[in-house]
């Protein structure tokens, strides 16, 4: 970083005081320290504006610094006594204090314009505190029809949290002023829960739609029947047609999710037809015989494509 306080600012030595302020609150308003958490170079360079500033928006500091008796820390050329050694303290950061460079004319007006709300001479700045994130699992149910959950923050703090029906993963809730605390008189940040919904043993989701295989039973494929399905909302009764088969989709219409306007979705009923777990001898000679007079074949259409 040059030594020059006008090639700190990145002004001619010409330069008006309104051209030199302009240059001083541009680099100030880019590279403050809270704009750069943990850039240390960015922080060194805001002490060298800073420490710039300071003498060459003094008129008559910038008067003497242009006649040469004092040089660009601000210490008198011909007397290195005390001035010299205060410049020159804390490795460089000359002017800089502990208050946040409340000894600079012209930062409230800055940090006014970066952080909002503070006045001429205020010595306090006013920033609002950090979002924090989280993640939450929840159940699949819990997640289609809403629910209540209190979580604990890693303060140790509870925190009553509303899940809305109709979330799904990846879905991140927004808590108002639940976040880190502000800076002054200014709000604390939010919470935001990123939702991650657990699969569920028999559903699954299509947008609004929840699909669900449904196991039925040979003589129910073939003779029809009422069954039993389970929905988000409870079990209700459904009629399986006859002659239905493995892939057959029924439809539940309005049993799936709603949304913002009160319009739901369906419930898909994928049927898969099981044969039971033993096979008896009554079965299999029926079978045999129906076999033998009433032969087909559900694989015609596919050796015809192929």
């Amino acid at each position: 970083m040059p030594d020059d306080p006008y090639s700190v600012l990145g002004v001619a030595r010409d330069a008006s005081d309104a051209d030199i302020r302009k240059a001083y609150r541009e680099l100030a308003k880019k590279l403050h320290p809270d704009l750069h958490p943990g850039d240390t170079a960015a922080e060194e360079r805001f002490k060298a504006v800073s420490a710039a500033y300071h003498l060459l928006g003094d008129p008559e500091r910038r008067a003497r610094f242009d006649r040469g008796e004092i040089d660009a820390s601000g210490a008198e050329r011909s007397e290195q006594g005390f001035y010299r050694s205060y410049a020159d303290t804390d490795g460089g950061g000359r002017y800089y204090t502990a208050s946040g460079f409340e000894d600079l004319s012209d930062v409230s007006d800055i940090f006014a314009e970066m952080f909002g709300r503070r006045g001429r001479g205020g010595g306090r700045v006013d920033l609002r505190g950090q979002d924090v994130r989280y993640r939450l699992d929840v159940d699949f149910l819990d997640a289609v029809n809403g629910a209540r959950r209190r979580i604990t923050l890693p303060d140790g703090k509870d925190l009553d949290l509303t899940i809305p029906s109709g979330v799904d993963t990846g879905q991140v809730l927004r808590l108002r002023g639940k976040g880190a605390p502000g800076i002054g008189n200014a709000p604390a940040g939010d919470a935001l829960v990123e939702i991650g919904v657990r699969p569920h043993s028999l559903f699954r989701r299509d947008g609004k739609d929840i699909i669900l295989d449904l196991p039925i039973t040979i003589d129910e494929a073939i003779l029809g029947a009422k069954v039993e399905v389970p929905t988000i909302a409870g079990r209700v009764k459904m009629t399986v047609p006859k002659g239905a088969s493995t892939g057959d989709v029924l439809r539940l219409r309005g049993r799936g999710l709603k949304d913002r306007n009160g319009r739901a979705g369906d419930q898909k009923v994928i049927l898969r037809i099981e044969a039971p777990q033993q096979i008896d001898q009554e079965l299999e000679d029926f079978m045999r015989s129906w076999r033998e007079r009433h032969r087909y074949d559900p694989r015609a259409g596919m050796r015809a494509q192929s």
